[in-house]
């Protein structure tokens, strides 16, 4: 009996990809639990996200046997646009300021992901993959960018060092204060270029 992919085929080369109706169905879901966590929680009843999906009870379970399956590939999608998201803006923008936009929108992740905090920290075995997934997917993406702005950065400061500068900047932040934490980061990210008055170069 073929091992059946609960993660879209993509991240282990031993299991086969969905059909296309099913993977329909699979990103249907996600995008839909992407939606719903953001507004209700990620213990909304499965019917609220099947729903809205369009799919059935049913085809949920086939695709997601537990929550924990689905909070994962919500995550994992989480990074992976957050990674992409490098690629087009460094294509749009000069280096520092696709390295800026970028940290805005690694700061989206990390404000989205607040709200899976408790499940992610559940202790739930199926979790346990994530933190190094994030590693894999954002240190790289975070790198290139650093080194495409470098000698407009007057900072030594490694991708490792700025992923987890920013996530410490929303600690104490509340739905209601976020527009704090962005100053905060936004102060941070001006903090890491070269004053205009230096001449481009890095101190």
């Amino acid at each position: 009996m073929r091992r059946r992919n609960v993660d879209n085929g993509a991240q282990d080369g031993s299991e086969q990809p969905l059909r296309a109706d099913a993977q329909r169905n699979y990103d249907s879901l996600v995008e839909a639990a992407v939606a719903v966590f953001a507004t209700s929680g990620v213990d909304v009843p499965i019917k609220e996200i099947a729903d809205r999906a369009g799919v059935g009870i049913g085809t949920f379970y086939r695709r997601f046997p537990k929550r924990s399956d689905l909070i994962v590939a919500v995550c994992r999608r989480e990074i992976d646009g957050c990674a992409h998201a490098a690629n087009i803006l460094a294509a749009e923008f000069e280096p520092f300021e696709a390295l800026s936009r970028w940290i805005q929108r690694y700061l989206d992740l990390v404000l989205a992901k607040r709200g899976l905090a408790a499940a992610l920290h559940s202790g739930e075995p199926a979790y346990e993959s994530l933190p190094g997934y994030f590693e894999q997917q954002l240190v790289p993406t975070l790198t290139g960018l650093l080194q495409a702005a470098k000698g407009e950065i007057q900072v030594d400061i490694s991708a490792t060092e700025l992923l987890r500068a920013v996530p410490l900047l929303c600690a104490p932040a509340t739905s209601i204060d976020f527009a704090q934490t962005r100053r905060m980061v936004n102060l941070l990210i001006n903090g890491l270029r070269v004053p205009a008055c230096s001449g481009g170069e890095a101190s």
